[in-house]
């Protein structure tokens, strides 16, 4: 396993970051231990997680669930990198969501306990709140990390000016401020090439890529399949509607020898933003098959057409939309 520095800081992650959100909803809880146990095994040392998932509202059922896993001794806590994020709604009372003082106070603490841990190694803004001005986000989040409980600090899910403005009040406070950015990111969707990427790597951002096969778009959706994402009938939609490009890019996979979901993992590997892409194994198999990304280097004349078929925004701004 390789390891690089998250964004400008010291700290070191696995190059993929293993995903939870699909423990509980997708995978039992022994299964989920069983992940999390191999993804040790084979050198992951990047979790992320959220308060919201789990799908009970409020319960922080997957947060739950990892820290019966760290409770299980052995080192499990000690040897990985957590990340969990707040935002999202926990709660009916107007307090129990977004990036107001109070609630990010409450929400760390919330997930500390359920997490079973003293600290969290990498606390995330899920979104952007336009209602809450940053010197108020940046204050709770300094004292969190005056108390220990918090280390570093990411985004997820902000747009290029968002870091901006993020990082020049956190500069202006002398605080660290943001470490990562959290996004969207994949072969089909490159919007972020605009300003997201430009703005990350101007300020040291790591760029951890969700959703890196689009919901299974990437990952062989041309196959026949009656179950799974692949049935979802929002995908089937997108399916038709790529159809054209899907064919080339299946095409392409099949003359590399390669499953559709490596190759899409494979060419965010080669971005040289991307600091680990999230992967969301529901079964062990998923989890050691994806290993392989980690050895597929893609050729220029593959990276190449690979922009033909995807070719995204053009580039990074303002060149993509004008002179």
């Amino acid at each position: 396993m390789e390891y690089v520095h998250l964004g400008r800081s010291g700290l070191k992650v696995s190059r993929l970051c293993l995903g939870t959100m699909n423990f509980g909803p997708e995978s039992s809880e022994m299964d989920s231990g069983l992940i999390m146990d191999e993804a040790l095994d084979l050198g992951i040392n990047f979790f992320d997680t959220a308060d919201v998932y789990g799908r009970e509202a409020g319960k922080g059922i997957t947060e739950q669930i990892l820290g019966r896993w760290f409770a299980q001794g052995d080192g499990r806590r000690e040897k990985i990198v957590l990340a969990t994020k707040v935002f999202g709604r926990m709660g009916a009372w107007p307090n129990q969501s977004r990036l107001s003082a109070l609630h990010i106070k409450r929400a760390c603490e919330a997930s500390l306990r359920r997490l079973q841990t003293e600290y969290i190694d990498l606390y995330q803004m899920h979104h952007i709140d336009r209602q809450t001005p940053w010197e108020e986000i940046w204050q709770a989040m300094e004292q969190l990390v005056r108390e220990g409980k918090v280390l570093y600090v990411g985004s997820s899910n902000f747009a290029g000016w968002h870091l901006a403005q993020a990082q020049e009040m956190a500069r202006h406070r002398n605080f660290l401020g943001l470490v990562s950015e959290q996004s969207l990111y994949n072969l089909n969707d490159r919007m972020i090439e605009l300003e997201v990427i430009p703005a990350c790597e101007t300020y040291g951002i790591g760029l951890i890529p969700w959703s890196p096969v689009a919901r299974g778009l990437l990952a062989g959706a041309l196959k026949p399949a009656v179950t799974g994402r692949r049935a979802d009938e929002d995908l089937l939609k997108t399916v038709e509607k790529c159809r054209p490009r899907l064919e080339a890019y299946e095409t392409v996979c099949r003359k590399l020898g390669e499953e559709p979901a490596h190759v899409a993992l494979a060419w965010l590997l080669h971005q040289p933003a991307v600091t680990a892409p999230i992967i969301g194994p529901r079964t062990l198999d998923q989890l050691k098959g994806t290993m392989r990304v980690l050895e597929l280097a893609l050729s220029s004349d593959t990276l190449a057409r690979l922009d033909e078929i995807f070719p995204g925004p053009g580039g990074r701004a303002p060149e993509a939309y004008a002179w």
